[in-house]
């Protein structure tokens, strides 16, 4: 574990745990990304485009390899390829050349193959880009928790002075253009959006697993039966409780950070889903 600090941990050294400087970062770090996450992946479910972020963060893939290969920013290279990516499968889509799940089989194709390609140019994979496949959260630093925060603060500043048209378009698109809501550029920005919220999960959750962090707290609010406002609340708390407990139970039993928190986030899912029903 990073900082020196002990494999051999209880429940009762998490007060302890918590005055590292590294897990304060993933702490911050993560809770930052589950917001966003929830946020994001709500409007996401209602517009039918969850498997959309499946695709673009193994598309990310190809600009990790990218970045590490070059010596910049994994993270930066990330977000430029995914910005690209969901802005194709966007294009495509609007030219009918393709349906939203084609469109998002051939940008994962050539995102993925593109790292491959790169990788072997590199001689193979090492440490640290696994570490983006399967998340580390526990490594974020000083820059990448401004990283994260910056885009965070953006992406947070779009979705709350742009919620009540954003909505509309979810719901109802042609009605949005005709009372004068400017929908393809608000459209536009929101796809940028997702690429960002993609590469804020990767740190804490990695490639593998992004679509779940996004999804699943949406999906849990959902069960819940409350308003649009109070599901969005709910999908918020669901992420940010999830990673938190998730850090903490990897932290004190030693075992896949990534893997607890998802496993975390479905248990709430189901627990949720249990309880709409049988109630």
């Amino acid at each position: 574990m990073p900082g020196g600090v002990p494999t051999a941990l209880t429940l009762f050294d998490i007060p302890r745990l918590l005055g590292y400087q590294f897990f304060q970062y993933a702490i911050v770090g993560g809770v930052v990304t589950s917001i966003v996450c929830a946020w994001i992946g709500l409007f996401l479910i209602l517009r039918r485009e969850s498997m959309l972020v499946d695709g673009v963060a193994h598309t990310s893939f190809g600009g990790i390899a990218l970045g590490l290969y070059l010596g910049i920013d994994p993270m930066l290279t990330a977000l430029f390829v995914t910005i690209l990516a969901v802005l194709g499968i966007s294009a495509m889509r609007r030219a009918g050349m393709a349906q939203s799940d084609s469109a998002t089989a051939v940008v994962l194709a050539l995102g993925f193959s593109t790292g491959l390609v790169i990788i072997s140019l590199a001689d193979g994979f090492n440490v640290e880009l696994l570490s983006y496949l399967f998340g580390s959260v526990l490594t974020i630093d000083g820059t990448d928790l401004y990283l994260i925060t910056a885009l965070a603060l953006v992406t947070a500043a779009f979705l709350g002075v742009f919620y009540k048209e954003l909505l509309s378009i979810t719901f109802d698109e042609e009605a949005s253009r005709l009372v004068g809501i400017p929908v393809q550029p608000l459209s536009l920005a929101y796809n940028v959006l997702i690429a960002v919220a993609i590469v804020l999960s990767i740190k804490v959750i990695g490639i593998i697993l992004v679509v779940a962090l996004i999804v699943l707290p949406g999906l849990t609010a959902l069960q819940m039966g409350l308003s649009f406002r109070g599901t969005t609340v709910a999908a918020i708390a669901v992420g940010v409780i999830s990673v938190v407990t998730g850090l903490l139970l990897s932290a004190v039993y030693d075992v896949a950070t990534s893997g607890v928190i998802i496993f975390t986030m479905t248990g709430i899912f189901l627990f949720a889903a249990a309880y709409r029903r049988l109630g």
